[in-house]
């Protein structure tokens, strides 16, 4: 579970992008406070996973309002990228940039070193199912992070974006899916 320094370290890395992300901001970033407590939740849990986990955490999805695109997941790596480069994290970015890119996989992601890639793809999807596949976490705490950070409108942002997508591309699936 996500200690309060990963949740600070969450809100300091998305502050700056409020303006951009303007009205979404309050679902994004309770959505990517919910994701980063299932990960914590699911994954080994130390103090250098939590700081990971808050970091893919806050730029999985950031790429939708950075760069405008539902193929969003190269500029949210290109973000994360840069972050980590400036605080002197460059070795942690392999492992981030492969959290962020496989998070929205179909298949699992069992390879060595894919702990918490695994683990953010399960919390992403325990977030966007409102906790209806839980991946085995108890359901008593999918509800209490669920009210901690309510959805303030982030899947009816989803849909807005998805509905646009399909809209002109009705026979291509959106581009952030991967196999």
């Amino acid at each position: 579970m996500a200690d309060h320094r990963s949740i600070a370290l969450l809100d300091e890395i998305l502050e700056p992008w409020r303006a951009t992300i303007g009205g979404d901001y309050d679902g994004y970033r309770n959505h990517a406070q919910r994701v980063a407590r299932f990960c914590g939740a699911l994954g080994v849990s130390t103090p250098d996973t939590q700081h990971k986990i808050a970091i893919a955490a806050a730029f999985h999805d950031l790429g939708i309002w950075s760069a405008g695109t539902l193929d969003y997941l190269p500029p949210s790596v290109a973000l994360a990228r840069d972050h980590l480069s400036a605080r002197g994290l460059d070795a942690w970015a392999p492992e981030i940039e492969r959290m962020i890119l496989l998070h929205h996989r179909v298949r699992s992601c069992a390879g060595p070193g894919d702990t918490l890639v695994e683990a953010l793809r399960r919390a992403d999807l325990v977030d966007l199912s409102l906790g209806v596949i839980p991946f085995g976490l108890d359901r008593a705490l999918v509800a209490t992070v669920k009210d901690e950070f309510p959805n303030a409108g982030f899947h009816a942002c989803l849909a807005r974006l998805l509905g646009g997508w399909f809209r002109a591309h009705p026979m291509s699936l959106p581009p952030m899916l991967r196999w």
